[in-house]
This record gives structure tokens, sequence and C-alpha cells, in this order.
């Protein structure tokens, strides 16, 4: 091994490599582009070309384990006494597999965030955290000067590439990939606290083990602003019947009082998922803020308009008006919808149920007609 790894030869590795990034450098303003091209195509070809998105996935994963290693890569040619790379193209590479990541993931964070929600927190934060990547003097100056926030950086480009690709490369449910992609983010984002054992004591290890609680407690409070990178939801409707055999909803109502302790309400919602995945999904209903009832809904992925799940409610309290949100979520407490109605003594006042359904997000543009196939798949009706 030391007769083949021999100082010349890293050498003359190493300057091809730094001639290559030289010459890759006027060109890499397409990286971001080409990564948002491919991250938008995995979205929506995921269901009928799968390899596409599971090559994708897997290509993404493998840069990322390049880069994990590079700096046990330099500590290992340092200890032999070969030149390490230099900080500069290592960066540039780093920078490059952000990118990547950023872009790659960024379309399947747009189309599932829930707007009115928190989850806008989240979209923002990866939106402006893509635009640094591709800004080279903010990006370098967060890299070469601040490590402990560029390993922030970086451990949440690691997150948002485990939520994306786990879900279509081994059908992990959306609770079980945030709590892996949770797991290790915390473990990567560790790095940014070494700082506190440069000069070892009881009490820097007792504030590294408290911090590294802290955050990951942080994370797990804060999953239900992240939106479920491999659910959304197609569309909705309320209605007072519904059409079992036809599989949609029917009739039209004032939700008064009365309407709907006589009738009851049809809760209908439409979820995408990719083809394979299993799913739980809950209707959580609540009243003038407070929760109410809560309907567990078994979905299955790989139908094109979403999977068509809808609950009756017919038990309500005797004083029902006010304002009433139905939250649309994952068993692990992540948004992927919501509906709002307001039930009033006046019928004027009240909402009307009449079982229009309404696209959600991108399904009112209706981009899939132009994938060709179509699939069926049972559907879920359980009672509140």
């Amino acid at each position: 091994m030391g007769a083949l790894l021999t100082p010349s030869r890293i050498a003359t590795v190493q300057r091809h490599i730094e001639s290559f990034v030289e010459r890759l450098k006027p060109w890499s303003w397409l990286w971001p582009p080409m990564a948002f091209t491919a991250g938008l195509g995995s979205f929506f070809l995921v269901d009928r070309q799968q390899w596409l998105g599971a090559a994708l996935a897997l290509g993404l994963l493998f840069a990322w384990t390049l880069l994990l290693s590079e700096g046990l890569i330099s500590r290992w040619l340092k200890r032999r006494g070969h030149p390490t790379p230099p900080r500069g193209v290592t960066t540039f590479i780093a920078q490059m597999i952000h990118q990547e990541t950023l872009f790659f993931t960024l379309p399947f964070i747009l189309v599932t965030t829930v707007w009115n929600s928190g989850q806008t927190l989240f979209a923002l934060l990866v939106g402006v955290m893509a635009l640094l990547s591709i800004v080279d003097p903010i990006y370098f100056k967060i890299a070469e000067r601040w490590r402990s926030l560029y390993f922030l950086f970086h451990a949440m480009c690691v997150f948002l590439v485990l939520l994306v690709t786990l879900p279509i490369m081994v059908h992990l449910t959306t609770g079980q990939s945030l709590l892996l992609a949770l797991g290790i983010t915390v473990v990567v984002a560790l790095p940014s606290f070494w700082h506190l054992l440069k000069q070892s004591s009881l009490k820097r290890w007792c504030a590294f083990f408290g911090l590294t609680l802290i955050l990951a407690y942080g994370a797990w409070l804060g999953r239900i602003w992240v939106p479920p990178a491999s659910l959304w939801m197609t569309s909705s409707a309320l209605s007072p019947g519904f059409d079992v055999e036809r599989r949609i909803p029917q009739g039209s109502m004032a939700l008064t009082p009365q309407a709907i302790s006589a009738n009851g309400l049809y809760v209908y919602t439409a979820i995408r998922a990719p083809r394979g995945l299993s799913e739980t999904i809950t209707h959580a209903w609540h009243h003038n803020g407070e929760p109410m009832d809560v309907v567990e809904l078994n979905i299955n992925g790989g139908r094109e308009q979403g999977y068509r799940a809808w609950s009756h409610k017919q038990n309500f309290p005797e004083d029902s008006t006010g304002q009433w949100r139905i939250d649309i979520m994952t068993s692990t407490g992540q948004r992927l919808g919501l509906i709002r109605f307001e039930v009033a003594e006046d019928s004027q006042q009240a909402s009307l149920a009449d079982g229009e359904i309404y696209a959600s997000g991108l399904s009112g543009l209706n981009l899939r007609r132009f994938l060709p196939g179509r699939t069926n798949d049972a559907e879920a009706q359980p009672d509140a």
C-alpha cells in the first residue's frame, strides 16, 4: 500500500484534481439549475420512473459519503507525511455537493409545504440556504471563518437529503424517515460544539453533552414545522353525504348546529405518496382551538391524483358554533394540510359544505396529466 501511495503519485493526483476544479469553476453556475431540474423530475416521475428517483438519490448519498470522509482522508495523509488537499479545493467540492443537495430537495419542500402554517418558516430557511450556497463570498466566508456555523449548515443539508431520499429508496414511512434523519443530523452537527473540548474538563464535557441533548430535543419539538417531503395533499372537500361506490363527496348544506347534528359531516382528502409507501394519516378535529377527535386513516402510495380517504364525524358537542379546523397530519405530527370552516346559527354566516373538491398545491395545475398511464388503489373510509 505504501509503495502504491507514494508522495509523488499523491501529489500528481492532487494536481489533476486541482486542475479539474479550476476548469469546472467557470461552469459551476449550471449546477444549481441542473440539480433543481433533477429534483423536480424525481418528484414527478418517482411513481412511473422509480429507478430515476432511486438513481439520483443514490448518487446524492454517495457524494455525501465522499464529503463526510474528506476530513478523515486529510488527517490520514498528514500523519503519513503526504500533502493534504488545499482547503479551497475541498470547500469548492463541498459547495457543489451542498448546492446539489439544496436544489435537488427544494422542489420536494416547496410542493409539500403547507404555506399557511409554521412550515413556511422551514421552507424559507431552505430557500435562504440555497441562495447562500450560490453566493461565493458569503459561502466561503462562512466556510473559512465560522466553522461551527458551517457544520450546522452541513448538518441541515444531511437532514434534507435523508428526509427526501429515504422514502424513495427504501420505502420508509415519513415518520421513520424523520426520526432517522433527525438522529443522524444531531450526530453530524456535533462537530459544531467540538471547540468546547479543546481544553478537556468535566465542565466542558457536561456542556458538550448538554448542548447535544438540547439540540436533539429542539429537533424533535420542531418536527411539526418540517414538511413531509414524500407526502402532500392534492385535494379536499366537505360534504353532508358521500357516494361510496363512486368515491366522491355529494350533497350540500349550510353548516348550522342543527344540520351537522342531524347529518354529520364528511371530510374528504386525497393524499399523494410514492408507489409502495404505506402510511397512516390522521384527521384531527379542533373546535375554537380545542382538540376534539382524531381519526386514523391508512393510505397506500401510487395513485396519480392521490389516495382518496374520508372520515365521517357524527358526534358534535351541544354548542358546536364557532371556528372549526381539521388538521391532516402524519403519525409523527407533520402537517399535510388543514381545512377550516365555521358553524353558525345563521345559515348566511355559516360555511357551506357543498362537496366541491378543491385542489391543493400543484394539483391545481394538473401537471401530471402529461405523464402516461394511470393506477387504481383501494380507498379508506373510517368514521369518527
